[in-house]
Order: C-alpha cells, then sequence, then structure tokens
C-alpha cells in the first residue's frame, strides 16, 4: 500500500510511470469536474469523513476532518488470494484473465463503462441535497456516499487506462463530460439522469438505486477478469454504508410519519409536518419501477454473452450455485401473451438479469418489512408495498403494456386514473420540496424525520459532523 503516491493505491502504481503519468494527467480534470459538479456550496468545509488506507479489516476506515476537494481518492485492489479460476461459462476452470483477452475487449469495455458512469452521475444529482440537510448527521452521511462514488469512478478509471490503452483514456475523458440530465450528453441510463432535489428521493435512491449497484457490484466481482473482480470485491464494502444510508434513512422518515398519523386528531402526518406514509410509498413506486431497469432486458442475448464467456457472473455464483454453466437450467418468466398474464420457459443463460433482478427483489422486500414492524410498533394499521417488477416500466416485456403496482394487467385509461395514487403528482413534490428546510444544529434534526439510533461510528448525535468555515 502506497500512500506517498500521488495517487494512494495497493496497485504499485509506482512501478508503472506511463501509467501513472496518465492518471496523474486525468487528476486535475476529476478535481476540477469535483468542484463544478460536487455538492456545491461545502467545498471548503470540514467533514468527519472515512477515508481508506488499507483494504484490510481495520484499516479501510480511518476517520478525520478533511475538506471534500482534499479528499485521498485512491485506487484499492482486494488483495489475490493464491492462483484464481474462472468460475462459471463456457471458460469455467480457466486460470482468471490478467489481461484482457481480445475477442472480448469490446464487450468487457461496454460494461466497464457502464458501471463507471453511474459513479460521477449520481454525484451529479446530489449536487444540491447539503442545501436542505435535516441534521449534521445526515449532511456527513450525503458527502460520504459523495466522495465514495468519487472514489469508485477511480477504481473503474483505472482499470480503463491500464487495460484499454487509448480507447480507454478516451473513455475516461467522456466519464467527466457527460453530465446528468443534459438534454445533449446525458449519462448513460435513464435513472442517473433523474432528478434527485429532496432528501426523500435521496433516501429511495441509496435504498433502491445503489442496492441495484450492489448486485451489478457482486455478479462482477464473480468475473474471470481479475482486475475488474478484484476492483469491485473492494467497492462492494463502501457500497454497504450507502445501502445502510438509504434504509435507515426511509425507516426515519416511516417512523416519524406513524407516529405523526397517529398523534393527529384526523390522521393526517401533513399536519404534524411530515411525510405521510401514501406519499412514501408512492416514490416507492417511483424508484423501484426505476431501478429494477437498470438490470436489463428480461429476456437478454447480453446477459447470456456476459456469463458465458465468465465476464459477468450471477450474485454470490461460488456460494450459492452448484452447477456453473448455466446450460442446465430453465428459467420460468411472467409474460403477456394473448391480452392475459402467463408464463413461459427460457433458457437459463437468457434469462440471468431476471436472476439477478430477483435477488435485488426479495433484498428490497426485507427491508420493507423491516418498515412495516416500525409502523406496527406504533399501533397504525399500515402496510407498505414493494410493487411488482412490471410496474410502471418503459423497457424490457412489459414496457408495451400497463399495470399496477400489483402487477395486475390493466387499461391504459386505468394506468393513467391510477397513476394519481400509484406515482408522486406535482402537488405531492411541492408538498415535500416545503420541508426541505436546513437542520444544521448539532444535534437536532428537521420535523419531517427521526434521529437515528446512534451516531457515526461510536459518536454521539450532538457530534460536529461537519465544522462550517463561514456560519450558515
Amino acid at each position: 500500500m502506497s500512500l506517498t503516491d500521488s495517487i494512494p493505491n495497493n496497485v504499485d502504481l509506482g512501478s508503472d510511470r506511463k501509467l501513472l503519468r496518465a492518471l496523474e494527467k486525468w487528476q486535475p480534470d476529476f478535481l476540477s469536474w469535483w468542484r463544478d459538479m460536487g455538492p456545491e456550496g461545502f467545498q471548503e468545509d470540514q467533514i468527519w469523513l472515512r477515508t481508506a488506507i488499507s483494504v484490510h479489516a481495520g484499516g479501510w476506515a480511518n476517520y478525520d476532518y478533511v475538506k471534500m476537494p482534499d479528499y485521498r481518492w485512491g485506487i484499492f485492489l482486494t488483495p489475490r488470494s493464491g492462483e484464481r479460476k474462472i468460475g462459471f461459462g463456457d471458460n469455467a476452470k480457466y486460470d482468471a484473465w490478467e489481461e484482457v483477452p481480445g475477442e472480448l475487449r469490446g464487450m468487457l469495455r461496454r460494461i466497464i463503462v457502464t458501471q463507471a458512469d453511474t459513479e460521477p452521475a449520481s454525484v451529479e444529482q446530489q449536487r444540491h441535497l447539503g442545501k436542505c440537510a435535516p441534521s449534521l448527521y445526515d449532511l456527513r452521511n450525503l458527502f460520504q456516499v459523495n466522495v465514495e462514488e468519487g472514489r469508485h469512478l477511480w477504481a473503474m478509471v483505472h482499470l480503463l487506462h491500464q487495460y484499454f490503452g487509448r480507447d480507454g483514456r478516451e473513455e475516461a475523458e467522456a466519464l467527466l463530460a457527460r453530465r446528468s440530465g443534459d438534454q445533449d450528453k446525458p449519462r448513460i441510463l435513464s435513472t442517473f439522469n433523474e432528478t434527485t432535489d429532496e432528501w426523500l428521493s435521496f433516501f429511495c435512491f441509496t435504498m433502491f438505486t445503489d442496492r441495484d449497484g450492489k448486485y451489478q457490484l457482486s455478479s462482477l466481482s464473480e468475473s474471470g477478469f481479475d482486475p475488474l473482480a478484484r476492483a469491485t470485491q473492494f467497492m462492494l464494502t463502501e457500497e454497504a454504508f450507502h445501502l445502510f444510508v438509504g434504509e435507515t434513512g426511509l425507516d426515519r422518515i416511516i417512523r416519524r410519519a406513524a407516529e405523526a398519523t397517529v398523534k393527529d386528531p384526523n390522521g393526517d402526518a401533513r399536519n404534524q409536518g411530515a411525510i405521510d406514509l401514501p406519499t412514501i410509498q408512492k416514490w416507492i413506486n417511483f424508484w423501484v419501477s426505476s431501478a429494477v431497469e437498470l438490470f436489463g432486458g428480461e429476456i437478454s442475448s447480453n446477459a447470456a454473452d456476459y456469463f458465458a464467456t465468465g465476464l459477468k457472473g450471477r450474485h454470490n455464483e461460488q456460494k450459492k450455485y452448484s452447477e456453473h454453466s448455466g446450460l442446465e437450467g430453465i428459467y420460468s418468466m411472467t409474460v403477456v401473451k394473448d391480452g392475459r398474464v402467463t408464463t413461459e420457459e427460457v433458457p437459463l443463460r437468457n434469462a440471468m438479469n431476471e436472476v439477478l433482478r430477483d435477488e435485488y427483489i426479495d433484498d428490497c422486500e426485507r427491508a420493507c418489512e423491516r418498515w412495516n414492524k416500525t409502523i406496527a410498533s406504533t399501533d397504525l394499521d399500515f402496510r407498505l408495498r414493494i410493487p411488482s417488477r412490471r410496474f410502471n416500466r418503459g423497457m424490457g416485456i412489459y414496457a408495451d403494456h400497463r399495470f399496477d403496482p400489483q402487477g395486475n394487467l390493466v387499461s391504459d385509461a386505468e394506468f393513467e386514473k391510477g397513476c394519481k395514487t400509484w406515482l408522486p403528482t406535482d402537488e405531492d413534490r411541492a408538498y415535500v420540496k416545503s420541508l426541505m428546510v436546513p437542520c444544521y444544529e448539532p444535534g437536532q434534526f428537521a420535523p419531517w424525520i427521526a434521529p437515528p439510533a446512534k451516531g457515526v461510528k461510536g459518536q454521539s448525535l450532538d457530534f460536529e459532523y461537519v465544522k462550517f468555515t463561514n456560519p450558515r
């Protein structure tokens, strides 16, 4: 591990001067992008952040105050553990690749670029949220997520520079040229062009969109291209925090909503300055239906090729599955035929996106059950639900049909009418945004969200997680 290099790393950059120079040339462009598109208005403040100083347990989480532009972004790969074999597909049992196989070059570059593009996109989406943070605790967590997304970008850019030559360098430059929501140069995936300008959406994003990231990174951590597998294995350690922020953040909003509903004589949480549970359900419906699209088409030749070549496996491929060829199984898929919902059998390799989506939905359902226990603890009779994967789709086999949140086939007219109660309306968004008043006093929290159970890394809730250069 080198922490003294201009770019902290454990990939021995110092021995590859050409690569080091290329990355040092990219570094000022990254910092310029960060200052332009990173958290607006907080670049000179001292943030109590966690910085990786080692990939080993106890070493990757070093806490101290730092200005975000001075954060030590680096390149960290999980150390090798002996000789590794490709674990699935047609190349199973061959040695894992240390260099890019020529015939897989284009396919692998597309995988890496698509993953890389999501990292700066989310920072751009969230750049204004600091101005309406509900507490210093939440403000600090937002910035921790942001700087780690920046480090994940570095991980992918390192792969592009080291293994893809001029093409990789051009792709790395393009990652800083695209902008979330820009009409001319948008981010690659539609979810990463959505507006995220209030904290209910931020918590939904880190809960649902970053949870897609967990499963994408997990499938790439099985990759036969060893540098990609090792890079994503370490990224997963940081991604877990992002999911924690989303899941617990929503739980705190839900707790406040339930308590306010019980307290109000008319059962209206909005009268108590909280976000009501039906509105929270609408946000869940919107963000889940957006996130499930990130897994790709239900029946996909690309997914089959990624698996067959050994580039992208299933979640926990080695731990969960005993058969790794993907040739022996079938997948029973829900489809629409002749105006009704039915099932058909699909070769397993062609359904690999859906296999990963199954894992994701199950994980979301688990979190939703936790939220419902929070509601039940107030004796309120209300349940939140994860919508059907068929609801509100814009791509894949369900895009040409309309479904309600339970997954029932409905007419276009029924869908349009139902959307007023299923998805956020302009009035809902205006109400939620009206609550977004910053709360910067240590230990204080905005009235629409409950405090967390504990602070960060043993600190109290009234710890000064952010030290402002100028009074706020």
